[in-house]
Formats: structure tokens, sequence, C-alpha cells
């Protein structure tokens, strides 16, 4: 069996006085699903088959346009690679529920990002973000938002209203 490990550190952010912290520490082991795709050419020749995309460690350095056409996918790993930008068609992933863009090299983020109406987890640990767009505020079924090890100084109002 293949195992995927997640670990949230311990993280402070101060915002003027304001001061969020999250306090959990946890591992999760959750077996890899097996009909879980790690070749982006071969998810797209059945798009409308793949829920599960793994695209961890492969040292991609952009997302080509036709993710668009994944439209029942439900998880996109893309930790662990050279990413500097997400192509606007992202936001078109509406079944998306999680996404883990850990350890890359992103600045910034597409406004679009705020149409992932069903996105729960979304994992931006150590980027290079200095600002988020509103558009994120829109995300209201989002449960875990990881925003460790990036240069933050705020978080736009929008976020948790």
């Amino acid at each position: 069996m293949n195992f995927r490990i997640t670990l949230n550190y311990l993280q402070k952010i101060t915002i003027g006085l304001l001061f969020l912290i999250n306090l959990s520490c946890k591992i999760q082991a959750e077996e890899v699903e097996p009909e879980a795709y790690q070749d982006l050419t071969k998810a797209l020749q059945n798009p409308l088959d793949v829920r599960v995309l793994i695209l961890s460690e492969q040292k991609l350095t952009t997302l080509p346009k036709e993710i668009k056409q994944l439209q029942n996918l439900k998880l996109l790993d893309l930790g662990h690679n050279q990413l500097t930008a997400l192509p606007k068609e992202i936001g078109q992933l509406r079944n998306l529920q999680e996404l883990d863009l850990s350890f890359n090299s992103l600045t910034t983020l597409p406004k679009e990002v705020g149409q992932l109406e069903n996105l729960q987890r979304l994992n931006l640990n150590s980027q290079k973000l200095t600002t988020l767009p509103k558009e994120i505020g829109q995300l209201r079924n989002l449960q875990e938002l990881d925003l460790s090890f990036n240069s933050l100084t705020t978080l736009p109002k929008e976020v948790g209203q």
C-alpha cells in the first residue's frame, strides 16, 4: 500500500495586534487511492475519469491550461515541485476538495482560486507568498488553510468571513 504523510507545524502569523495561532500538530496517514493518477499526460487522456492526481516531486515548473479538463478531480497534489505560478484555469476545477501546493516557489495565486467552491483543504506551505488574493475569502467550504513558511504580513479581510 502507498501512504501519504501530512504534517502540519505550529505556526503564528502576526497581523498588527492580532495573533493567529494554529496550535494543532498532527500527522495523518492516508492511503493513496488505487485509482490515483500520477502522470498528467495519462490523466488528460481520460479527463472525466480522474478523481485523484498526485504529481508531487516531479520537478514541474508549469501546469498546463489543459488542467481545466479534469472536471471531476477531487484531490490535486502538486507539492514539492518548482512551480512559480498557476494558470487561471485552475479555478475551473469546481469539484476539487483538496489542493496541495506545498514546497513550490509560488509568489502569487490567481484570483480564480476563489472559484474552487468545494475546496476544503488548501496547503500553501513553504511558498514565496507575500499576499493572497481577496477572492480566497470566497472559499466557503475551506476547513484547513496552511500558510506556514511564507512571507505574509496581512491576510485579506475576506478570509474567514
